[in-house]
């Protein structure tokens, strides 16, 4: 089963959407324009429920089918955009300095728009598709906060659905994987307190640099002798900053960055070794450390069964020969992760071809993957509820 008829028809209206997206990004929950877009759209098409406000400024259109059936599937797209500034030079460009939408954000809730216009004409499914249009994934744990206020029980919620686009990956491609598929994402700072001086007279000093740089080479030894090197885990410091001038020794060093892991106990291993390494090494310097370790997005886990039903319903479409069942994990994270422990539920990998990266200044949805993205959302959603 090629993609839909009706799907490549909508392709060019849909690619007109994304593009008015993508020209007028926004951050975080500061969605409020494309989250009027969005409810106006689902207006348009005749969703039979709009509710806007939730998870502070995340939408969701509830779609009844032909039959009785009282069963809900949730199809989830995100909204914001980054704090990048656009060098693509496309028409369709970011209005916007020093915002855009570099990881497809816009690719997605077109095709979610397209999709929810189809099955608001088409209703051949027994039951409901409630549509879910995100903010905040950029770090914000917006789908962390449309769960806690009660988005999966006042739609009767028992399946959900997540998508991304994934460069690299030929369009008209898919890839997904049981279990899990993206990373817990850890954040943390640390600032060592030595003592200053002169730099000419270390030995009056605690270095809190020479101590933050033997604490950064330390943690390496998380991966590489305290973890399973069967069981993934980074830790990468981003940032570093200490001093003001050559010759004096500052009193402190600040370092920031983050842990990324695929299983909780490698999650709780690698953050109580963490914090025994820095400990450890102030106490033999003299010196002390604050430590803020952030627990952020946990991992994204797919449920059995769910990923089964999306490998199918992407056989049907691209052809099993075009969907990776076994992708390898990634150790990104995606709050779509919250949605997940909170319903089963499946993520996949829509391919956006030879573009540049997701969060790459260069990047641009590549409209040829509506159609195909269209047709994997319908094709789902009447595969699950069925007629």
């Amino acid at each position: 089963m090629p993609i839909l008829n009706r799907a490549a028809e909508l392709q060019d209206e849909v690619a007109e959407w994304r593009r008015h997206i993508h020209a007028r990004p926004e951050l975080l929950f500061a969605v409020e324009n494309t989250a009027a877009f969005v409810a106006e759209k689902l207006k348009e098409f005749g969703v039979d429920e709009i509710v806007t406000g939730i998870g502070r400024t995340g939408v969701v259109g509830l779609i009844k089918g032909k039959g009785e059936g009282r069963r809900t599937v949730g199809l989830r797209a995100d909204m914001d955009a980054l704090p990048l500034t656009e060098i693509t030079g496309k028409p369709w460009a970011s209005k916007t300095p020093g915002k855009m939408h570099a990881c497809g954000h816009d690719g997605h809730t077109a095709m979610l728009l397209g999709a929810a216009k189809y099955l608001a004409e088409t209703r051949n499914f027994n039951g409901n598709v409630a549509v879910i249009f995100q903010p905040a994934e950029e770090g914000g744990g917006g789908g962390n906060l449309m769960v806690k206020d009660g988005m999966m029980e006042r739609f009767d919620i028992e399946e959900v659905y997540g998508m991304h686009n994934l460069p690299g990956l030929p369009v008209g491609q898919f890839a997904t994987r049981k279990g899990a598929i993206m990373a817990a994402t850890d954040e943390f700072t640390v600032t060592v307190k030595g003592r200053g001086g002169h730099a000419a007279q270390p030995h009056k000093t605690i270095d809190p640099i020479a101590i933050g740089a033997q604490i950064v080479a330390n943690l390496q030894m998380i991966a590489s002798r305290t973890a399973d090197p069967l069981r993934s885990v980074v830790v990468s410091v981003t940032k570093f900053n200490a001093g003001f001038a050559h010759n004096v020794i500052p009193n402190d060093a600040t370092f920031a960055g983050t842990v990324r892991t695929l299983d909780p106990e490698v999650r709780t291993l690698a953050e109580t070794r963490f914090r025994q390494i820095i400990e450890g090494l102030v106490a033999a310097h003299g010196a002390e450390a604050e430590i803020s370790f952030h627990r952020n997005y946990p991992v994204t886990v797919n449920h059995p069964d769910e990923t089964e039903h999306a490998v199918a319903t992407a056989s049907a479409i691209a052809g099993e020969a075009n969907v990776n069942a076994e992708i390898d994990p990634m150790m990104g994270g995606e709050d779509f992760s919250y949605m997940l422990n909170a319903r089963p539920g499946a993520f996949i990998f829509i391919g956006n071809g030879d573009s540049a990266g997701l969060h790459n200044p260069a990047y641009d949805f590549n409209d040829e993957a509506i159609a195909h993205g269209i047709s994997y959302w319908v094709r789902l959603a009447e595969q699950r509820l069925g007629l």
